[in-house]
C-alpha cells in the first residue's frame, strides 16, 4: 500500500507541483430533490425503479439490481438520477449519520429515480470527475466533518442545502483520480474477502458448539426424568407497567433484553427505582437463577449475575430450590433442541406467541448425577467461550484491517491545495 501511496504522491509532484484546485459544491453543480407528491398506493404497483434511503445509506456505489417500484406517469415531471450523480441522504437521528453518499457509477438505460427523504448532485462538467473516484472521496474523513456541519436539528438532523453547498473539495487530475480508485478498489475487494472469510470460520465453529451441546446433552435410558417445578421456583414478571424514570437504577427487563447468555441494557431500556423494586421486585441469587423470554422470541435465556433488575411479564425466571440440579447444566439444557421443540409444542397465540408458566413448571428434563451435571456444563462452557473469544477476535481483526484502509484511504484522498 505504501509503495501505491508513493507512486500517486510522485504522480501529483509532476502533474500539480503546487498542489490542486478546490472548488464548492456549489460552483461544480447543481443539487436535485427525490420523488415528489407520492402517496402509498403509488409504491405497491409502480413501473420505475427508485433508489431507497438504505441503498444510498449501504453502499458506496448505488446499487441498480433492485426491485423497489414506484408509479410514474410519462407526463409526470421528477427528477431522474443520471451516471455519475451523487445521492446523499437527507436526514437522521444523529448528526454524524447525515448526509452517507452513494453514487451511480454504472450507465443505466431504463429511468431510475430517487427517494423522496434523499437528494443528488449533479456536475455541470461529468469530465471534472471520475464517478468510482466521488463514491471514496465523499466518505473520507475530512469531507465527511464538512458535511456533519451542514446539519441541524433536535430529534432528529437535517440536511441544509444552503450549507451543503458551501462544502469545498478538490479536483485533482483524472490520471491521480484514476490511481486513486484502482487501489481503493483492490484495498476494498480484500476487505470483502477477508469478512467472508472470517464469517465462514466463525459459523464453522458455532455449528461445531451446537453439536457438542446436543450431543453431552442426549441422554440413554438410566437417567431420571424430573419436571422443573420440583427443582425450581417458576414464576415470571409484572403483568403491568411500573412508573419508569432515566435516573432509576433498576433496569426494567423484557425478552429482548436476555442476549447471548446475558442480560443486556439497550438504549431503549426503561429503568426504575428503589420504590418500583420494592413493589415489583424478584429476589434472584447468583448461581442459582436462570431466566428466560417466554413472549415473542421465545427460549432466549440469561443466567442472573447480581444485575439490578425488575422483571417485565415476557420473562420467567427459574430459582434453583434443589441440590441436584446445576445452575449452568439448567442453563444449558434449556437452549437444547429438545427444549426447543417443547417450547414451540406447548406455544400459544396467533400473533404473538406465548409459553405458559404452566408448560415450563411440567417440563421434564434428565437430571443425571451433580458431578456429570458440572462436567458437562464445564465442557460447554470452554466451548462457548471458544466462540465468543472468536466472535470477538474475527470482529477485532475486521476492524483492524478496515480502520487500515480507512487511513489509507484519507492518505490518498488528502490533497495540498493550489496557491492561485
Amino acid at each position: 500500500m505504501l509503495y501505491h501511496q508513493n507512486k500517486i504522491e510522485k504522480l501529483i509532484l509532476n502533474l500539480c507541483p503546487k498542489g490542486v484546485r478546490f472548488k464548492t459544491l456549489g460552483v461544480l453543480g447543481d443539487f436535485y430533490g427525490g420523488l415528489s407528491g407520492k402517496s402509498k398506493e403509488d409504491f405497491s404497483d409502480g413501473n420505475a425503479k427508485y433508489i431507497t434511503y438504505m441503498n444510498i445509506a449501504s453502499n458506496i456505489a448505488v446499487n441498480t439490481d433492485i426491485n423497489t417500484l414506484v408509479k410514474v406517469d410519462k407526463e409526470e415531471h421528477q427528477n431522474k438520477i443520471e451516471y455519475g450523480d451523487v445521492l446523499f441522504t437527507g436526514s437522521s437521528e444523529t448528526p454524524d449519520e447525515v448526509g452517507i453518499s452513494s453514487v451511480l457509477t454504472k450507465k443505466i438505460d431504463e429511468p431510475l429515480y430517487l427517494n423522496s427523504f434523499c437528494f443528488g448532485f449533479r456536475l455541470h462538467d461529468k469530465n471534472m470527475f471520475l464517478p468510482d473516484f466521488f463514491k471514496y472521496l465523499f466518505r473520507d474523513d475530512e469531507i465527511r466533518k464538512q458535511i456533519i456541519k451542514t446539519a441541524s436539528g433536535v430529534t432528529r438532523f437535517n440536511v441544509s442545502k444552503k450549507r451543503f453547498a458551501k462544502i469545498r473539495i478538490p479536483i485533482p487530475p483524472l490520471a491521480v483520480q484514476e490511481d486513486i480508485v484502482k487501489i481503493l478498489n483492490s484495498f476494498t475487494e480484500l476487505e470483502a474477502e477477508l469478512e467472508a472469510e472470517l464469517e465462514a470460520e466463525l459459523e464453522a465453529r458455532k455449528k461445531q458448539y451446537i453439536y457438542y451441546k446436543e450431543h453431552l446433552l442426549s441422554f440413554t435410558d438410566g437417567v431420571r426424568m424430573v419436571p422443573l417445578k420440583e427443582i425450581c421456583d417458576i414464576g415470571d414478571g409484572l403483568h403491568g407497567t411500573p412508573k419508569y424514570t432515566y435516573l432509576g437504577e433498576y433496569l426494567f427487563i423484557n425478552g429482548n433484553n436476555l442476549k447471548n447468555g446475558h442480560i443486556v441494557s439497550e438504549k431503549k431500556t426503561n429503568k426504575v427505582d428503589e420504590q418500583a423494586y420494592k413493589l415489583h421486585g424478584i429476589s434472584f441469587k447468583p448461581n442459582k437463577t436462570v431466566l428466560m423470554s417466554i413472549n415473542g422470541t421465545v427460549g432466549s435465556v440469561a443466567r442472573f449475575n447480581n444485575e439490578k433488575i425488575v422483571l417485565g411479564k415476557s420473562v420467567a425466571y427459574f430459582n434453583i430450590n434443589s441440590e441436584s440440579i446445576s445452575v449452568n447444566y439448567l442453563f444449558y439444557y434449556l437452549q437444547t433442541n429438545q427444549a426447543k421443540q417443547y417450547y414451540e409444542f406447548q406455544k400459544t397465540g396467533s400473533t404473538i406467541k406465548n409459553l405458559g408458566l404452566k408448560a415450563l413448571r411440567e417440563f421434564q428434563i434428565p437430571v443425571p448425577p451433580i458431578n456429570v451435571q458440572e462436567k458437562i456444563a464445564s465442557t460447554l462452557e470452554k466451548f462457548n467461550n471458544l466462540v465468543n473469544d472468536i466472535s470477538i477476535g474475527l470482529p477485532a481483526e475486521l476492524k483492524a484491517r478496515r480502520q487500515q484502509y480507512e487511513y489509507y484511504r484519507n492518505k490518498l484522498l488528502t490533497f495540498k491545495e493550489y496557491a492561485n
